[in-house]
């Protein structure tokens, strides 16, 4: 138990330290957006692009891993959708689907795969981002607009995703792997100088976020949510890692355990700004709050299992 805190003890600790600094008034919340703003635009994106260029393009995208992601994405929505559907009206069980499937791969995800797989943490970002921009977060926002009864444009979002810094790193990196390119040193100092300042930076962002919120809404379904997220998601994906298993699509080793494990970390940080299309960013940030907190339980019992 010892050597798991030593894994998860930095990574909440650096959280709690960036909920201090806001609620001490270090630091305002509106830093912690400028915080946010250069980890999503350059920090993540030069740790994507460093894990990829790297590499051969055939080690780039993992058939398996990748698939398995995505099916446990797709499955868990489902089950929250038919869930909610039951108990709360369109726009909340939107709002519901939405944060049970979606985990924040940058902000807490990577800072634990550094920790955890340093050799592997940029590729399985890459992987998880590209599935999350592509596909979940656009179905999730599918679900919103439905529930508005709005429109949904699928043109605009997938040239909202091609816009996002981390889908030009791993792009670019794609493109230094066909090539073949070796960049000059001194470049490659730099990229990896600022690719190491993602993991610290982003679980600070994480905890003054956390700090700012107004946490007003249904508690008993942001619980709900918040399990759903925490133990629902990544039981799902261990089924379907079992299950493509025994169509030859298996997955062992690290990547088997980072794809649990990244299913395990609680929602991704712009949930909640999401969620007020709906009118219900109090649900979500109370959501995103109690996954957070719960977190610390839930992952140190995942890496406990798993490693």
């Amino acid at each position: 138990m010892t050597a798991i805190l030593g894994i998860t003890f930095p990574i909440f600790a650096a959280i709690a330290l960036g909920y201090g600094l806001v609620r001490w008034q270090v630091f305002r919340s509106a830093d912690m957006r400028v915080l946010g703003g250069y980890v999503m635009q350059i920090a993540l994106p030069a740790l994507i692009f460093n894990a990829v260029a790297s590499r051969d393009i055939g080690e780039v995208f993992n058939l398996p891993y990748m698939t398995a992601f995505l099916l446990g994405g797709l499955v868990t929505m489902g089950i929250a959708f038919g869930w909610f559907s039951a108990i709360t009206g369109p726009q909340r069980r939107a709002v519901g689907a939405m944060g049970a499937t979606v985990p924040n791969s940058g902000f807490i995800g990577a800072p634990m795969m550094l920790i955890l797989f340093p050799d592997i943490a940029g590729l399985i970002l890459a992987m998880n981002m590209l599935v999350e921009n592509v596909i979940l977060i656009p179905l999730a926002l599918a679900l919103i607009e439905a529930a508005k009864g709005g429109g949904f444009h699928l043109g605009k979002v997938l040239l909202g995703v091609l816009r996002r810094p981390m889908v030009i790193g791993l792009i670019v990196g794609l493109v230094v792997s066909v090539l073949g390119v070796t960049l000059p040193a001194p470049l490659t100092r730099l990229i990896d100088m600022i690719a190491g300042s993602a993991a610290p930076i982003a679980l600070i962002v994480i905890g003054g976020s956390l700090a700012g919120l107004a946490v007003k809404g249904n508690r008993a379904l942001a619980a709900q949510i918040a399990v759903a997220k925490l133990v629902v998601h990544p039981l799902v994906t261990l089924a379907a890692i079992t299950l493509l298993g025994l169509v030859g699509l298996g997955l062992g080793g690290d990547l088997r355990v980072a794809l649990i494990l990244s299913t395990a970390v609680p929602m991704f940080t712009i949930y909640t700004v999401l969620a007020q299309e709906s009118g219900h960013e109090g649900l979500a940030s109370l959501a995103l709050l109690v996954a957070t907190v719960a977190s610390f339980v839930t992952l140190n019992v995942a890496i406990f299992l798993l490693i």
